[in-house]
């Protein structure tokens, strides 16, 4: 005679009900797409800067050009992530990341295929929107996977601390393809991981729809404003900062920037509430970010260029060069949290920019000839300032708003950064050039270059100040 225990075990179990939490297999391949896609579009945004010599000679492009190749992605990333997160809410997150997804791998063919720097231009400007629904995406699906808050806390760590490591690795991953196999590799990498993806994404719990209002007006005048200062600083250093189209550009900016906050100010569900930015511990956050990926990007920019261009590298060596950035930054990720712990956010916060802006000054002497051990000794404080302050940052800005404005914040938060790395790349690009008409667009600018970190530095410099000043004193456990 079978015992109850027995008979309860030989019972099939019950199918899980559509709302029931997804089982653990099911969770771990909601962790394992969630992460591929946030790591594919996060090595894409760093990986193409060492592929840009090669793109240079192949397509027989300008300094202009390149620019908007780093940029295209950058901007359309920034801008869309304001609003990509109610798409995801009223298409349902694993639909969204379906469309985002597959949309990537579209327009990273479209890259691979362009016969022009025209065409890949207008590629990259398709994955950066597409990039910009796969992130917010991609988290929704780690919280709907994960019901129990300790173990949803650790998948979200992983998806962070991954997507860091993609950031960090992407210029080497692009310098070897680019050298090995060509440039156009590092675009058609993207093509089987997106089939994976969309294959795994089959094996995930189908996402509920929300209802959530979408603020196309404040979308649409976002675009307008980013695009128009991209184009006025990229174009103005290289025909002429009084030239029609650059002065029109400007003008776009600028209007766009006042529809921008009068669509805000009046629309019932605005996309950024203007209330929100007022609070210290959400602007001071905001403008760390965006001056801490000034810093990262505009020297990944810079360092690709002058290892190749000046030092005359290949894509292979150039792209090892990142390695102890790469690494130093996986470990500094890792030990950030614990270290807000024990001393505090703000002081972490505060630390992690001295160290980047320490960073910026002392690659100021680079020459031609700096031993390339140096070079390599220089770059490491560059991802132990930025490793060290984003997660505490973030982390700051989380506590500092409501639970149903949480998306919001980590949205403008990633927006605010990559604008930042856009703006970088946008006026760096000009003073490599020779900075303004008539400057060597082929050319590389040992000037330039120390103008773009010197400004890069500088402006670490205030937000520290302002991060300093403006956030609250806390203690860690260790005081």
């Amino acid at each position: 005679m079978s015992s109850p225990t027995a008979a309860r075990q030989r019972r099939p179990a019950p199918p899980m009900a559509h709302h029931q939490v997804p089982s653990a297999p099911s969770a771990s391949v909601a962790l394992i797409v969630s992460l591929l896609g946030f790591a594919v579009i996060t090595i894409d945004v760093s990986a193409v800067n060492i592929a840009l010599p090669a793109i240079r000679t192949s397509l027989h492009s300008g300094m202009a050009g390149l620019q908007w190749v780093v940029d295209a992605y950058t901007l359309m990333f920034a801008a869309l992530m304001l609003s990509a997160g109610a798409l995801a809410d009223r298409a349902g997150a694993r639909r969204a990341y379906a469309w985002g997804v597959a949309l990537f791998t579209l327009a990273s063919l479209g890259c691979a295929l362009a016969p022009g720097i025209g065409p890949l231009i207008a590629a990259r400007v398709v994955q950066g929107g597409a990039a910009a629904v796969v992130m917010p995406a991609s988290l929704a699906l780690i919280r709907q996977a994960y019901d129990d808050p300790r173990r949803r806390a650790r998948a979200i760590a992983l998806w962070t601390v991954g997507g860091s490591v993609a950031l960090a690795a992407g210029p080497v991953l692009g310098g070897v393809l680019t050298q090995e196999a060509g440039w156009r590799t590092v675009f058609l990498l993207n093509l089987p991981i997106g089939a994976a993806i969309l294959a795994l994404l089959t094996r995930t719990a189908a996402s509920p729809r929300r209802p959530a209002p979408l603020d196309l007006a404040g979308q649409a005048t976002a675009v307008l404003a980013l695009a128009g200062l991209a184009y006025g600083v990229i174009e103005g250093g290289h025909t002429g900062w009084t030239s029609a189209p650059v002065v029109a550009a400007f003008s776009v900016a600028v209007a766009a920037a006042f529809a921008f906050y009068a669509t805000e100010k009046r629309h019932r569900a605005p996309m950024v509430p203007l209330g929100m930015l007022r609070q210290r511990q959400v602007a001071v956050p905001l403008m760390v970010g965006f001056a801490m990926n000034v810093g990262f990007y505009g020297v990944v920019f810079l360092l690709g260029l002058y290892y190749q261009q000046l030092r005359g590298m290949t894509g292979t060596a150039a792209g090892l060069m990142f390695v102890p950035l790469a690494a130093i930054t996986t470990l500094m990720n890792v030990v950030s949290p614990r270290l807000a712990e024990r001393v505090g956010r703000r002081t972490v916060i505060v630390a992690g920019q001295v160290v980047m802006a320490l960073a910026m000054f002392a690659l100021l002497p680079l020459t031609a000839h700096t031993p390339l051990w140096l070079v390599l000794i220089l770059l490491i404080p560059t991802g132990m300032g930025g490793a060290l302050a984003v997660p505490a940052l973030t982390a700051l800005l989380m506590d500092a708003v409501p639970g149903h404005r949480i998306g919001t914040a980590s949205g403008l938060l990633n927006a605010l950064r990559q604008t930042g790395g856009a703006l970088a790349v946008a006026l760096f690009g000009v003073l490599l050039a020779g900075g303004g008409a008539g400057g060597d667009a082929e050319g590389f600018s040992l000037p330039g270059m120390r103008e773009s970190l010197l400004a890069a530095g500088l402006t670490l410099c205030a937000t520290t100040a302002l991060a300093a000043w403006l956030l609250p004193r806390d203690r860690g456990r260790g005081q």
